[in-house]
């Protein structure tokens, strides 16, 4: 088959029939498979990856004072292969059992930053980082660095897929599995109410989130700014090369559509921030996981736990934006 052929089954006319229809949505004598089936499923799909259950070994680096918060530093064993660095901000003088945010760091190509994102920001985000807006509201929150970014920058990300491939793992796998082990660690804290925890990012930031709150129930709202991606959209375009090589998972369009895996989350509370400039999330794209996700969110009869706002902006975060993904987590947590 010709790679045009390849690229033309993701053709226009093939995106609302996936979104209705599309990999995964076998019935059983017409009911769909269970949510917690579907999670395995997608589970599975991340490749080779560490014990689910593997103890958690945590290297406090030490502490500092911030503009009203406490930053924390530390070295994490989530994986059994290699150190993830972390940073922890917590709301100065705070006592008790607090809400919690996973923040996910973006790509932008920017290797070296990784976690930094969290304290210093991002030229597409707004001016106050995270960590201080986030402490500010009584939050505590988490931001480590993933594989090839940050101090985990050591091999490309190139070589770090290929090699992974080799092994039977797939990049985006072991990023999604440290996440998912990141929040563990944060539940685990005694400073923590694990009842009240969220998860919010930018760019490859926002797949995560959704990725997460996919995956686990645990996160009782998710945050996805600018990465909101319909594959059948991406296809349709022959744009796959807006997204770094640690975005692609094999065979995950035989089993999934981004609606699908978004449908997870449901009924619990997601708000996704969008760009109508923005080359990594085609509108249409964004008008099929709309459409899609306001009929799961209503099914479950929570139609207003599901949120999509659209900004007349390319990838970045608007002032808008911010306040809205502020209200939700304060909703929520």
């Amino acid at each position: 088959m010709r790679r045009r052929d390849v690229l033309a089954m993701g053709s226009a006319a093939s995106i609302a029939t996936a979104a209705c229809a599309g990999p995964g949505a076998g019935t059983r004598g017409g009911s769909p498979p269970p949510a917690g089936d579907r999670r395995s499923e997608l589970y599975r799909l991340l490749g080779d990856v560490p014990d689910r259950q593997r103890p958690i070994a945590a290297k406090k680096r030490g502490e500092e004072e911030r503009d009203g918060y406490v930053l924390e530093s530390w070295e994490l064993d989530l994986n059994g292969l290699e150190p993830v660095p972390a940073f922890l901000a917590r709301p100065r003088g705070a006592t008790g059992r607090l809400p919690a945010v996973l923040f996910n760091h973006s790509h932008g190509g920017g290797y070296t930053i990784g976690k930094k994102e969290f304290v210093e920001g991002r030229s597409y985000l707004q001016p106050v980082p995270y960590a201080k807006v986030l402490t500010d509201l009584g939050y505590v929150a988490l931001c480590i660095d993933h594989w090839v970014f940050g101090e985990r920058s050591h091999t490309s990300e190139a070589d770090t897929f290929k090699a992974m491939l080799w092994q039977g793992r797939v990049l985006w796998g072991m990023m999604v599995y440290d996440s998912l082990r990141a929040l563990d660690f944060l539940l685990e804290r005694p400073d923590v109410d694990a009842a009240r925890v969220g998860t919010l990012g930018i760019s490859m930031g926002s797949t995560m989130a959704w990725w997460l709150g996919a995956l686990d129930e645990r996160v009782r709202v998710t945050v996805d700014i600018c990465c909101l991606t319909d594959f059948q959209a991406l296809l349709a375009r022959k744009a796959l090369s807006q997204h770094g090589v640690y975005y692609f998972v094999p065979g995950l369009l035989k089993h999934f559509t981004t609606a699908q895996i978004n449908a997870l989350i449901a009924p619990r509370a997601h708000l996704a921030l969008a760009g109508l400039q923005d080359k990594l999330t085609p509108p249409e794209g964004l008008d099929v996981i709309d459409g899609e996700l306001r009929r799961v969110y209503a099914d479950m009869g929570h139609p207003e736990r599901w949120k999509l706002l659209r900004y007349d902006v390319a990838h970045q975060e608007t002032p808008e934006g911010r306040q809205e993904a502020l209200a939700v987590l304060r909703a929520n947590l």
